[in-house]
């Protein structure tokens, strides 16, 4: 497929939109840098903040097949170098999304990637079935962190075998691209990378958050009334480095790194590091451009470095 500007006009050589655009699993996007998900609702709530059209895509909140109130209050406490959150994936649910959320987001110029989640395979398979109705989504991202409560609770994401079976459900049923979000939460994620890609995953995205915790040392009590949460920010920035280093040496399938990024320079390692792509997450609480001077700096750092493309940085990482 040629690139070509929003108006259909072809995107001139060596200019900022040509050297960012990219390719994962068949799907042309205007730039390497998306929005993580939960970071953002559905994409929307940022549109009086920032331009959508300048982003390459928007991962959306996590999206189960039916609606979720989510945990009680206390669900965020922010910590150093980032932040602890317990929502509970609280959403709409998949059908709401595609009849209230869809019909708007397919007016801007970028990707639509929902986030997708569930308990059992089967409840994967039917959110899934639910936004195969929706016209204009690019790829799905399959949120594999959760406990599989036909296994005994332990996650999806924790063993080989469960992740790749989860994956190879959703690739039947799904007519679109799947991306497999990994947690850092294990001990070998090469092997776990390996199995999901067998399954048929497009691509990986590469880190979900660090189980965490924070105490009040006043009232003795956890922070978060879910107890646990999931921290992010630039606090698990070098988790996420090495684990996209790790799976880049593992598989042959694209990568998207998460976590922690928040500048130029924090994109930039990611993606020397092998990653073809990037999200900006917990940056978007507190600087909602963030993405916007990202996509500037990765085009001004191409023109810099004379790069063509920034395709020509991935997995260039200098070990010797």
């Amino acid at each position: 497929m040629t690139d070509a500007a929003p108006n259909n006009q072809p995107i001139a050589a060596h200019s900022p939109a040509a050297q960012l655009a990219i390719e994962i699993a068949g799907v042309q996007f205007n730039n390497p840098v998306w929005t993580a998900s939960g970071t953002c609702g559905y994409g929307l709530d940022m549109a009086g903040l920032i331009d959508l059209n300048r982003l390459g895509g928007i991962c959306t909140k996590g999206l189960s097949a039916k609606p979720m109130r989510g945990n009680a209050p206390w669900r965020i406490v922010e910590t150093h170098g980032g932040m602890l959150n317990a929502i509970g994936l609280q959403n709409i649910g998949a059908r709401a999304f595609v009849s209230e959320k869809l019909p708007e987001l397919r007016n801007y110029d970028t990707r639509i990637i929902p986030n997708v989640f569930g308990y059992t395979i089967e409840e994967y398979i039917e959110a899934i079935k639910l936004l195969e109705d929706g016209p204009g989504i690019h790829a799905y991202e399959l949120n594999i962190s959760c406990p599989n409560v036909k296994a005994g609770g332990e996650s999806f994401a924790n063993d080989p075998r469960q992740a790749a079976a989860v994956t190879e459900a959703v690739k039947k049923a799904a007519t679109r691209p799947v991306i497999v979000k990994m947690s850092p939460n294990v001990t070998d994620i090469a092997a776990i990378a390996r199995a999901v890609e067998a399954a048929g995953a497009d691509a990986l995205s590469l880190i979900n958050t660090a189980v965490g915790m924070s105490i009040d040392i006043h009232t003795r009590r956890p922070r978060l009334a879910n107890v646990t949460g999931g921290l992010s920010g630039p606090a698990i920035k070098p988790i996420a480095v090495r684990c996209v280093f790790q799976a880049a040496r593992a598989v042959r399938i694209p990568l998207i790194g998460i976590g922690g990024i928040a500048t130029t320079e924090d994109a930039l390692e990611f993606i020397i590091a092998g990653a073809s792509a990037v999200q900006v997450g917990t940056a978007n609480f507190y600087d909602p451009t963030a993405a916007m001077k990202i996509v500037d700096g990765l085009a001004d750092y191409c023109t810099r470095h004379n790069l063509e493309n920034i395709r020509a940085l991935v997995g260039t990482v200098v070990l010797n």
